[in-house]
């Protein structure tokens, strides 16, 4: 239970802090940047799928890990690695292959994915741990 409870505060903590993100921040930035490529409205299925599994990937290769070895370090760590690694390629990839991308929207965008990543890591590691009586 306490490994369906870490994925489901890890989720909400990533969803809660990303949302935020992408509605206040980012949005216009990219829109300035890429807005005929930006979709009328978000594909809110795509978006479900992926904030259903990110945080799965997150707490399997992040918090767990790090719980285990009661490290909040390691969970930023492992967190902000996968951040880097999964936004970072997303962003390399887009630059590579879309006509409009841009330097900008590769740093700002893996910047972000890093950061969140490992924040919500860490409140997963805090969490399992709290659960687990460490």
């Amino acid at each position: 239970m306490r490994y369906v409870l870490t994925y489901v505060f890890t989720a909400v903590v990533f969803c809660v802090l990303d949302v935020a993100w992408v509605t206040s921040v980012v949005h216009d930035i990219f829109a300035a940047q890429i807005g005929a490529l930006l979709a009328p409205a978000p594909n809110l299925l795509a978006a479900g799928v992926f904030y259903l599994a990110y945080p799965a990937g997150i707490v399997v290769f992040a918090a767990i890990p790090a719980a285990r070895r009661n490290s909040t370090a390691m969970a930023a760590g492992l967190g902000a690695l996968l951040g880097l690694m999964a936004y970072g390629t997303y962003e390399t990839t887009n630059l590579s292959t879309l006509r409009d991308w841009t330097w900008t929207l590769v740093a700002i965008d893996t910047g972000w994915g890093t950061f969140v990543t490992a924040c919500s890591a860490m409140a997963g590691r805090l969490l399992f741990g709290r659960l687990a009586g460490a």
